[in-house]
């Protein structure tokens, strides 16, 4: 097992089972052919976006100032830590249509369910890789959010179990892979001997880099393990569960906390280049720090100004943010095969294509940018009331030219926003 035998994108493989290996820099030399110089040195080239269902409370999410100086709002504090790595914007949207039924404008555009985004910069990016992109849901998938250039919605995994399966098996199926979670076995089980020779060929570096991939591999499946456990114990019933495990709604915070581990392993292995995740919204009644919410999530989001549902509201969102600066933390301690932070070269987008739940208003989105090698640390704020208002497609746009992309237009948008995300 030498240099010339393993790739940057290299898995340690047997009978059913695969793992894809995280960058290394023992074998980053002998593969300089792979790589251009200004698409993986200079500009990003992953993409990462998480459209919320229900958006966020307005007021919670935006800062009161602009530009740098900005303090934090109720629900930017959870994420407070990487202020200097992401960009608030507010004042901005696609003058797209109201209402649920439009939600999808999000990613793309004025018009729903147009070429999305996520799938633009799929079909430029993906090529080469395992998976061109992966489409993602935590709790039910009540909307579509990605859309190829026909206009076909694309389906999402809706389980962490499916998604780990399609991250680290091959022919293994599902039963079989639950079996092995349920049972506490681990997917390295049957490839330590392989991950050992592996790892006296690398550096001292390395090492240490494969030594914390395979603990989080292992972390991530004693949780999927618990999930599946706690899934089967909460009722008993004569009910026949179908073979494959369902998400209980209530269980969304959870799979939102699984599916950001594994979308984290997705990119730390290069299995992707671009990733969605839809969070959901349905009639869910969560506990959060013991006090039960005093009703389901989206009757929280039609909160008519009432305070106490507001607080409730809030609540849930804070969960959300903690869960997304968690995933930031993992990309800031990851890194690629040149030793660089995967937030460095990962363009990470949160948004939604809901402004205002309460009204069903489709205007004036919450969106947060993080990573990508932009000019970070500002709250931007676009007066919507102007005669030429920017858009949230300019944004878009310059987010696909940091990617390498030659594009002008997204949607009904013709600009960009280069000069304020510009080092």
């Amino acid at each position: 097992m030498t240099k010339r035998h393993w790739h940057r994108r290299s898995v340690l493989q047997t009978s059913g089972v695969a793992i894809a290996l995280p960058g290394l820099e023992t074998f980053a030399s002998t593969n300089a052919a792979d790589l251009n110089p200004e698409t993986e040195s200079e500009k990003a080239n992953r993409f990462v976006c998480i459209g919320t269902y229900l958006g966020f409370y307005q007021d919670a999410f935006f800062p009161k100032q602009s530009g740098r100086n900005y303090q934090v709002s109720n629900l930017l504090m959870e994420v407070e830590e990487h202020r200097s790595d992401f960009t608030v914007f507010s004042g901005f949207d696609h003058q797209a249509p109201n209402g649920h039924a439009a939600w999808n404008n999000f990613l793309c555009g004025q018009t729903p369910g147009e070429y999305s985004l996520d799938q633009q910069i799929a079909d430029f990016l993906g090529g080469e890789y395992r998976f061109p992109s992966l489409q993602l849901s935590a709790g039910k998938a009540s909307q579509t959010m990605s859309h190829t250039r026909q206009g076909i919605a694309l389906p999402m995994i809706q389980r962490p179990s499916v998604l780990y399966a399609k991250l680290f098996s091959t022919d293994v199926d599902r039963r079989r892979t639950e079996y092995l979670l349920r049972s506490g076995r681990s997917a390295m089980d049957s490839l330590l001997e392989d991950a050992r020779q592996l790892q006296r060929t690398v550096s001292k570096s390395d090492q240490t880099k494969l030594n914390e991939y395979f603990e989080s591999i292992r972390e991530v499946e004693r949780r999927m393990k618990r999930q599946l456990d706690h899934q089967d114990a909460a009722v008993t019933t004569d009910y026949q569960l179908p073979e494959y495990d369902p998400v209980a709604p209530t269980m969304q915070l959870e799979a939102e906390r699984l599916m950001y581990d594994l979308m984290a392993l997705a990119l730390e292995t290069d299995s992707t280049p671009v990733l969605s995740l839809f969070i959901g919204g349905l009639g869910q009644v969560f506990t959060i720090d013991g006090d039960t919410l005093q009703a389901g999530y989206h009757a929280l989001s039609h909160h008519g100004n009432d305070p106490d549902a507001i607080r409730d509201l809030i609540k849930v969102e804070r969960e959300h943010m903690k869960c997304f600066g968690r995933f930031l933390s993992q990309l800031k301690l990851k890194t690629d095969e040149q030793g660089r932070p995967l937030l460095d070269s990962t363009i990470v987008l949160l948004g939604t294509g809901m402004g205002d739940a309460s009204r069903h208003a489709n205007q004036n989105l919450p969106t947060l940018v993080a990573g990508g090698g932009f000019d970070h640390g500002a709250h931007w704020s676009n007066d919507r009331q102007s005669k030429h208002p920017r858009l949230l497609g300019d944004l878009y746009i310059t987010l696909m030219q940091q990617l390498g992309m030659p594009v002008e237009v997204f949607s009904n948008s013709r600009r960009n926003l280069n000069e304020w995300l510009s080092s």
